[in-house]
């Protein structure tokens, strides 16, 4: 087995959050589990959430006399050190990862939304259900790549373990990929996918090239296709 990557610092994710997820596209997301060993994807698609984003998990927070989010409620993790995980569950089936960004007592996050298997694809196999056949829907989605891993809770779990675990270390960790970053002609931005507010930002980055891309269409799009206002 190769010798295992080295995590990405602290002083990475210390940074504005766009270029965080613009960054960390071509880096690996790791997990060395305890059952299956080490296993490893290629980030080929994230999206950005700021502290004055619409979008931003905010919900239960007060907004000062500037309209910043404050550290109160489920938000205070949003402003813990940078490479913390922030875990969360949608559709009680699907865990998103998320890293946070920015220093410490400023909020904002990163969503890995596909990775490309890159180590342990028999286990990432294994650990999704019977009825994927094809190998980009192993880990073509947020909720996809942290089963794929073996990171996501059972039913009935109301809580991540990894919620709040220091991503710049192992178990589960980033790492600089073979070859570094993705060149920009390689890279695309769009609006995030499955939101109503904030639709209007271009906060998604993806790989153009890579089959491992979600398949959902941006919210910009899809409100336009509904509404029948036209894109931008």
């Amino acid at each position: 087995m190769p010798a295992p990557p080295r995590p990405l610092d602290r002083a990475f994710f210390a940074r504005p959050t766009l270029d965080v997820a613009r960054d960390l596209l071509g880096a690996l997301l790791v997990y060395e589990s305890p059952d299956d060993g080490r296993l490893a994807g290629r980030v080929v698609e994230t999206e950005a959430y700021l502290a004055d984003d619409p979008a931003m998990h905010g919900w239960k927070a007060t907004f000062g006399p500037t309209g910043r989010v404050q550290p109160e409620g489920r938000a205070r993790d949003l402003f813990a050190a940078p490479g913390t995980a922030y875990v969360y569950n949608v559709y009680y089936t699907n865990w998103l990862l998320n890293v946070v960004t920015e220093p410490e007592g400023e909020p904002g996050a990163v969503l890995v939304r596909a990775i490309e298997p890159v180590e342990g694809e028999e286990a990432m196999t294994r650990n999704r259900p019977p009825s994927v056949r094809r190998r980009r829907d192993l880990t073509n989605g947020p909720g996809k790549l942290t089963q794929a891993l073996g990171i996501a809770e059972g039913p009935g779990a109301t809580a991540s373990r990894f919620h709040g675990a220091d991503l710049t270390t192992p178990p589960l960790y980033f790492a600089r990929g073979e070859g570094g970053a993705v060149e920009d002609a390689r890279v695309a931005v769009s609006s995030r996918i499955g939101i109503s507010r904030g639709a209007d930002l271009d906060y998604r980055f993806f790989v153009t090239d890579s089959p491992f891309v979600s398949p959902g269409e941006p919210s910009d799009v899809r409100l336009a296709r509904k509404t029948g206002r036209g894109g931008r």
